[in-house]
């Protein structure tokens, strides 16, 4: 079996009860296994099975008292255990070095519930052992054929591999010689933490025997290194010693233990994000990629190149979990691969590749299947010489209608093949008929409706002013379509605070008139002539109401606000006005104004880390829910922009917003001085931005599997329809599939999404994207053309879906135990036979790991009380609707150093690996995930790039309060500016400039994007993250 491989011999085989809750067997799956699924009653993971293993201690939850129960001190894998021989405790199977005599000290005294603590897995004094049997151990290289010797027998906890050559189709991740990964100590998050180890400098959570970079020294408040006691820093968090931030070990640690000190693991020896990003964009970018193919691999999302059409959706439009199904729903339950698509019916397409094609049959409409409906695509077959066609998706025979008839040729193709979109493209736009449309009337251009919070704080802190200042010039930018002068969107406006105004722009008047609505239990639109305006027509007196609107309420003392009957107020009026829309709401407060959806402050760090916690992230009354599926029913989408010095319930007030395609912003403690660039540059994006109104998306598979879960800013009515009030460029709806039946291997296993929506202009039209993958028999086919990028979205999405019905520890449970079951099942069926203490990676997911790990690092996913708790709400309502693309970053940030700039050139520097390890004191770099943007400064960066940049004479003179780079006349500033602006270009939300200096107070939560390292929240690093995998997997292979 052909199949790319990539092993690592980490040196802690020995199967330990872990973070087990799968079935440790391959053989038939359990019927009951589903994979990816947090909330199903049959899943495997809501209870113990039998015959399957559940870890002694769940995560999150206390350390037991006492000495640990039997099993868990399986660090020795002979028969050699702590005690005498339990019954029904495991044999262990391999030599291995004794347990120390003090097992029991190394459980602390029960902890508080409130910070989760973890057992120890394994003794540290054991992995000083390791490292003296390390030292006199010889490490061979073994050619092919050869068997290792018995000293390194498969299951040796120190069975460090030197470099081995695999059967050539097997790539092997070779270890240097002497180096270990150090066991996992003790667990954190679900994830392993770093064992306690002799005092010794630390980076990137690897015990090292030299600080990595000499440069970099220790931050006051950071301790010097494990076994210390935790310093309290002059600022904010406390950075706890590493055997306290991780309260499984022992007080002290083993400070005191003699032994040599373990040598380090080179991190550049495990799989690197940047590298697979690198070779992707060598061998693939710059080219054409031609979608002539069922079934082929696409470049990762993070490859520029250029995109052909010829059959089958872009890359742009649809990514998948993997390329190639497996044919039976046994396999897959096998794999626990998820299969799944992420799907962004509205992408961006650069002005290189061709735009969507729209055809438009006329009167008769869109020719479709007659019993699946499916829309006429590539995958239709024309048979009879062109008098029928049979269907991709169901078989069924249907009849061509007469002016659709064309001849075949040679080959039982149709002559006019290449002339019709719907025959030889993967994605393309029909004109759709009345039956299509609402009431079967032709549907009137959308509406813009913005209302804006006139409270004191906004009044008096200048925002209101802000937003009716920009508002004069935006609204000559509306969206239109290419060919029309003008934009066909009419536009209105409504202020508030404890009660409504609206306002009459009719072109005819000479001054705006406002009428209030006072009674907002029961709203209601008091004008329908006058409130929605073509701006071009009305543009004199729209410009005197945004003039005049800060000076009316200069004098307000009102400080509650109504939040639900705004919603409301601007759905009666789209509704009124028959036609869909958005609304732009500019709020800053919690609604505590007697009104519907009226909120209190509900933000209880008590609740973190218990089954209560996932209230926080339900809304906390019914009204929200009801009211989104209203503004659903009538095409109003809400974007909502909060701008808080507090809490606001982000839960509640964003949950309409998500269900109508809406976006969120939400700028913190907003300066109308500082921060006005941001909220002003998101503003014009999203009014600019390309939008489908009024949508309903279908999803239609051939047969034998089906969509059966869909994660995004979506609302569903029934099981199939996909309703979103509209959905813009950046939305991304991800589509989990499962088998009903076998799959064919021959004709593959077909998918089409068709978006029925109103365009800008007020057309009803119909977006198809179709695209083909493989099926086969063999899981090697299957796991080879997997996309990392992808499962990660798909894992993302459901996790942060999960959390609203499950505890964060079972869903951080899930996720590891995913992981590990995906990767055992590759070692089990498709690598080639190798020591168990291996860890053999397949080539397409060899960085899973590491971005599993960043996922279980978000905030979302971490119960912290500094943490505040709109801020994971947040997180989470965006991360729901992103792209492939976006989730990429947003978990793996990008690190650029720019004191390397090459000048001269166009090119950005090649990004590096996201841990504190790769910074340097004479270095610069940049930092970027989505939402924020970091420019971090050593404290020997360079005068002349700091001059460049800061037009200050040094390091000292910086002030790291700006927000905005000077504006400067110099190569270093003009290129950084051309480096964040290509970043930004690509991104849908405007990213945050904070400037870090070294050893500074704002370097804390720098920190935190250094996603390879320990996370000082209690996440594991990288090296960690991938001995508590790998042991995992020898769990279930054992």
């Amino acid at each position: 079996m052909s199949q790319q491989g990539y092993v690592a011999a980490p040196p802690y085989s020995q199967a330990q009860p872990g973070i087990g809750g799968c079935s440790a067997g391959f053989g038939p799956p359990n019927s009951s296994l589903h994979y990816g699924h947090y909330g199903d009653p049959n899943s495997s993971y809501s209870a113990p099975q039998p015959g399957v293993s559940k870890s002694t201690v769940p995560f999150g939850s206390s350390a037991p008292v006492g000495p640990p129960p039997p099993g868990t001190h399986q660090f020795s894998q002979t028969n050699f255990q702590n005690g005498p021989s339990t019954p029904g405790q495991q044999p262990h199977r391999f030599q291995g070095p004794p347990p120390p005599s003090n097992t029991g000290s190394s459980y602390p005294p029960y902890s508080h519930q409130s910070q989760p603590a973890y057992p120890n897995t394994a003794s540290t004094s054991s992995a000083t052992q390791l490292a003296n049997q390390l030292n006199s151990m010889q490490i061979n290289s073994y050619g092919p054929g050869t068997a290792p010797s018995p000293r390194m027998s498969s299951g040796h906890p120190a069975s460090l591999q030197g470099p081995q050559l695999m059967p050539p189709t097997q790539q092997q991740m070779s270890l240097p010689p002497g180096s270990q990964v150090p066991p996992p100590a003790n667990t954190v998050n679900g994830l392993c933490a770093q064992p306690s180890l002799p005092p010794m400098a630390r980076q990137d959570g690897i015990p090292g025997p030299v600080p990595p970079n000499p440069n970099l020294q220790q931050l006051p408040g950071q301790p010097p290194g494990p076994g210390y006691h935790p310093q309290q820093a002059n600022y904010g968090t406390q950075m706890a010693g590493s055997q306290l931030s991780y309260p499984g070990a022992f007080p002290g640690g083993p400070a005191q233990l003699p032994g040599p000190q373990q040598k380090k693991l080179d991190p550049d020896s495990i799989p690197s994000p940047i590298q697979v990003i690198e070779n992707d964009k060598a061998s693939r970018g710059g080219q054409i990629y031609a979608t002539n193919t069922r079934g082929q691999v696409p470049p990762l999302v993070t490859t520029d190149c250029i995109i052909q059409d010829q059959g089958h959706a872009s890359p742009r439009y649809i990514r998948c979990t993997t390329y190639c199904f497996p044919s039976s729903s046994d396999m897959a339950k096998q794999a626990r691969i998820p299969l799944a698509a992420v799907i962004q019916p509205f992408a961006i397409v650069p002005p290189n590749e061709t735009p969507l094609y729209v055809v438009n049959h006329g009167e008769t409409g869109p020719i479709r299947c007659n019993r699946c409906k499916a829309y006429m695509c590539p995958f239709m077959q024309f048979i009879e010489g062109g008098r029928r066609y049979q269907c991709g998706f169901c078989s069924c025979v249907n009849d061509v209608p007469p002016f659709f008839f064309q001849h075949l040729d040679h080959i039982g193709r149709r002559v006019d093949h290449y002339e019709r979109p719907e025959l030889s493209l993967g994605s393309y736009e029909y004109v759709a008929t009345l039956d299509y449309c609402r009431n079967n009337k032709p549907p009137k251009p959308p509406a813009y409706i913005f209302m804006i919070d006139v409270s004191y704080r906004n009044i008096n802190s200048g925002l209101v002013k802000l937003i009716c200042d920009e508002l004069k010039t935006l609204l000559d930018k509306l969206p239109r379509e290419e060919q029309e002068e003008s934009s066909a969107i009419r536009v209105g406006f409504v202020t508030y605070n404890k009660v409504l105004h609206f306002f009459n722009v009719k072109s005819s008047l000479a001054q705006p008139q406002m009428m209030v609505v006072s009674d907002v239990g029961e709203v209601f639109v008091p004008l329908l002539d006058g409130f929605l305006v073509n701006f071009q027509e009305s543009r004199s007196v729209v410009i005197n109401l945004l003039d005049q609107i800060p000076e009316m309420f200069a004098d307000t003392n009102e400080s509650e606000t109504i939040f639900a009957p705004v919603i409301q107020a601007g759905m009666e009026a789209l509704k009124a006005a028959e036609c869909a829309g958005k609304l732009f709401i500019f709020h800053s407060s919690l609604p505590t104004a007697e009104a519907p959806g009226k909120l209190r402050n509900r933000d209880d760090k008590k609740l973190l880390n218990t089954d209560k916690e996932k209230t926080l992230f339900q809304p906390q009354v019914n009204s929200y829910e009801a009211l989104a599926r209203d503004c659903v029913a009538n095409g109003c989408c809400v974007n909502l922009f909060l701008f808080p010095n507090q809490y606001v319930d982000v839960a509640s007030v964003g949950l309409v917003t998500m269900y109508t395609g809406g976006t969120l912003y939400k700028y913190n403690n907003f300066q109308v001085s500082l921060s006005d660039s941001n909220f002003l540059s998101d503003l014009r994006k999203d009014i600019e931005k390309t939008t489908g109104f009024d949508a309903i998306m279908r999803v239609r598979t051939s047969t034998g599997f089906r969509a059966t879960d869909f994660f995004g800013a979506i609302y569903m009515n029934n099981t199939t329809d996909v309703e979103m009030a509209a959905v813009d460029c950046d939305k991304a709806v991800t589509v989990e599939f499962k088998h009903d039946d076998k799959l064919n291997e021959d004709s593959g296993a077909l998918i089409q999404c068709a978006v029925l929506y109103t365009s800008i202009s007020g057309q009803r039209r119909l977006r198809i994207h179709n695209i083909g993958l493989n099926c086969s028999s063999q899981l090697a086919d299957v796991y080879k053309t997997c996309e990392t990028d992808a499962l990660i979205n798909f894992f993302a999405k459901s996790a942060f879906k999960a959390i609203l019905s499950q505890p964060l520890k079972i869903v951080r449970e899930i996720l590891v135990n995913q992981t590990a079951h995906m990767l055992a099942c590759y070692r089990k069926n498709c690598a080639s036979p190798s020591a168990v203490s291996q860890l053999i990676l397949p080539d397409a997911m060899k960085v899973l790991p590491v971005y599993m790990n960043c996922l279980l690092k978000s905030c979302v996913l971490v119960a912290r009380p500094e943490i505040p708790t709109d801020e994971r709400a947040y997180q989470r309502q965006l991360v729901t609707s992103m792209g492939v693309a976006d989730t990429q970053l947003f978990f793996y940030p990008q690190l650029l150093p720019l004191h390397s700039l090459d000048l001269k050139s166009d090119s950005v520097p090649a990004a590096v690996r996201c841990s504190e390890e790769r910074l340097s004191e004479g270095g610069a770099f940049l930092l970027a995930d989505g939402l924020r943007v970091f420019l971090w400064l050593g404290v020997s960066a360079p005068p002349e790039l700091i001059q460049g940049l800061f037009n200050v004479p040094s390091f000292a003179h910086i002030s790291t309060e700006a927000t905005s780079l000077p504006d400067l006349d110099n190569p270093f500033s003009k290129k950084l500016k051309s480096i964040l602006e290509h970043i930004q270009s690509q991104k849908p939300y405007t990213m945050k400039l904070i400037i870090v200096k070294q050893r500074e107070q704002s370097e804390m939560l720098f920190r935190q994007f250094l996603v390879e390292d320990k996370s000082i929240y209690g996440g594991a690093s990288y090296v960690d993250f991938l001995c508590c995998v790998h042991k995992e997997i020898c769990q279930l292979l054992s």
